[in-house]
Parts: C-alpha cells; structure tokens; sequence
C-alpha cells in the first residue's frame, strides 16, 4: 500500500502563485506515473499533469505554461507550481500514483487539497 501525503494549495488572487507537494510512501515498488488531477465543484476529475519514471511529462491544455510539474524519482515526491492562476483553477488537486507491479496496475490518489483563486 502507497500513501500520499500533500502539502500546499490554499487561498490566492487571481495572477498569482501557488506550489502543491505530494510525497509518497510505504510499500512502494516502482512507481511509474506521478501527478495531479483536479476536481471543481460540479465537474468530473480531470488530468492537470502527469510525468513518468522516464521524464515524459503530459499537461492538461488549460494549465499549459502556466504550471510547471516536477519529479524527485530517488525521494518520491512530485510538485506541481502553479503560476498566472485563474478563477477557473479553483478546485481540489489530488496527487495521483500509478504503480505497475508484477503486471498488475494499481492507482493511488491523495486525500485533496483545495486551492480557490478569487477574481
């Protein structure tokens, strides 16, 4: 079993900055995939940003210059900084693990943390 721990998010203006966290822990094999989905009031999850083991990076179009996603393979932590935020960013970001152990696949998610951007 993967546990993530996250630290960040919180209130901020419209232009400004925020830097989520997520370290993991535990039983950890491998893990392939780390990231950060979102979910606003309403609305389905959503990808925001993902990177491999490998470095391939994937950004939702909305965040795309804008957020910066970052990888430490070694500590197991992922960080997503999050610049020029919008009201429309408002949301709970979850850190998200993909581990693919022995040919079966398993998905961790943190418990959330919020970030609301005011206009």
């Amino acid at each position: 079993q993967v546990q993530l721990v996250e630290s960040g998010g919180g209130l901020v203006q419209a232009g400004g900055s925020l830097r989520l966290s997520c370290a993991a822990s535990g039983r950890i094999f491998s893990i392939n995939v780390m990231g950060w989905y979102r979910q606003a009031p309403g609305k389905q999850r959503e990808l925001v940003a993902t990177t491999t083991s490998g470095g391939r990076i994937n950004y939702a179009d909305s965040v795309k210059g804008r957020f910066t996603i970052s990888r430490d393979n070694a500590k197991n932590t992922v960080t997503l900084q999050m610049n020029s935020l919008k009201p429309e960013d408002t949301a709970v970001y979850y850190c998200y693990v993909w581990e693919l152990r022995s040919a079966k696949s398993y998905d961790y998610w943190g418990q959330g943390t919020q970030v609301i951007v005011s206009s």
